[in-house]
């Protein structure tokens, strides 16, 4: 037997109203509305602070069809502001599974709609760049729903790393996923301390697997504060927002660079790092979310599938001498790697943690390993 789902909708700032069913909580929700490409990864996508005021468009039909589990969080909690997918399977079935992706978001409180057109919603963000939008389930009023997608106000300007970030420091320790569950990671050989601007949980997995004790500090944190702990490098996460409002985390960001400590970025600390360095960022039209984007290495020529989530990018006309780009999208030709020229420092636009995959870009983890070693290597023979 179907089951039988109360009525939702989906109302966008420009008067386009889509009617479904709602497979999550009652209630009423607005934000950015982005479409992601990724076949897999729905748990994920939901628990990557990332998407923090953004309600996500699954492009692919089938959404739910292996659950949920306790394992696949990307974070502490639930940070998109809503779903929508096409078509969510009767049953689910797989080994790891716990619960449907209904009861899912039914206990995380997180709106959803399915049993919409999501090609032709695709196709209007495509055209019209990401629109603000407001699903509205169980008990639904297209007028209020139009009100609230208009009355949201658009991530430019918006600084969302300070809202999702952790308020005090803690060390991660735990290792990769392997069967049966995630390990421990090995003796530490580094200390990285990792800025939180929306941190996702893989990204420091991979970090420690590396031989890296991993200190994760608030997105407030200073400059002062991160260079008394001693480490041998740092990490700027991904996160939400506009990164042109994070004027602290760029402040901390040019002292560090200015001290040599080797530094990597990734997606918001990637455009921290240009931001830092002279360069400036652009909100881009409907940004990129997927786990299927081509990016090239133009220092190998090598081709990358990779995984994306953003809606703001480091404008390459902007890019002083001394900042190198390192990778391009081959979807639209944007900047998507950096690096100095002057100091170790550098950073990749995507999500190279594979979480959800692919693994392709895995390799910049050791890139930065490598940049710690050098380092620690030169200031041994100057001393």
């Amino acid at each position: 037997m179907l089951p039988t789902l109360p009525p939702a909708i989906l109302a966008l700032a420009d008067g386009t109203i889509f009617r479904g069913l709602a497979i999550g909580a009652g209630g009423c929700t607005s934000g950015e509305v982005v479409f992601n490409t990724a076949m897999t990864g729905y748990q994920e996508i939901l628990t990557d602070p990332s998407y923090c005021r953004q309600i996500v468009t699954l492009t692919y039909p089938h959404i739910g069809n292996v659950g949920c589990n306790a394992e696949d969080f990307e974070s502490l909690g639930n940070h998109a502001a809503g779903l929508v997918i096409r078509d969510l399977p009767v049953r689910a079935a797989n080994w790891r599974l716990q619960e449907t992706l209904s009861e899912y978001l039914q206990k995380h409180g997180i709106v959803a709609i399915a049993g919409i057109d999501t090609r032709k919603l695709t196709r209007l963000l495509r055209e019209k760049g990401a629109q603000a939008g407001c699903i509205m389930a169980v008990e639904v009023d297209d007028r209020r729903a139009l009100a609230e997608a208009v009355a949201f106000p658009g991530l430019a300007g918006m600084d969302l790393a300070r809202v999702v970030s952790v308020q005090s420091s803690y060390d991660w320790t735990g290792g990769q996923w392997r069967l049966g569950g995630y390990g421990a990671a090995p003796s530490p050989l580094w200390h990285v301390v990792a800025y939180d601007f929306g941190v996702k949980h893989n990204i420091l997995r991979l970090l420690a697997a590396r031989g890296c004790r991993v200190t994760v500090v608030p997105a407030q944190t200073t400059a002062a504060e991160v260079l008394g702990l001693q480490p041998n490098g740092v990490f700027l996460s991904n996160g939400p927002g506009d990164p042109e409002p994070c004027d602290y985390a760029i402040t901390a960001i040019r002292e560090i660079l200015a001290r040599r400590v080797p530094t990597f970025g990734i997606c918001l600390g990637h455009q921290l790092l240009a931001l830092a360095s002279g360069a400036r960022t652009m909100k881009m039209k409907f940004g990129h979310h997927g786990a299927n984007h081509p990016v090239k290495d133009l220092q190998t020529g090598q081709v990358l599938i990779t995984s994306q989530n953003h809606g703001f990018a480091v404008d390459v006309e902007t890019l002083p001498a001394n900042l190198l780009a390192t990778h391009v999208s081959l979807f639209d030709g944007s900047l998507q790697g950096l690096a100095r020229s002057d100091l170790p420092a550098f950073s990749f636009q995507g999500h190279p943690e594979a979480s959800p995959g692919p693994h392709d870009i895995a390799y910049l983890f050791d890139r930065f390993i490598k940049m710690m070693q050098d380092e620690k290597a030169k200031h041994a023979q100057t001393h």
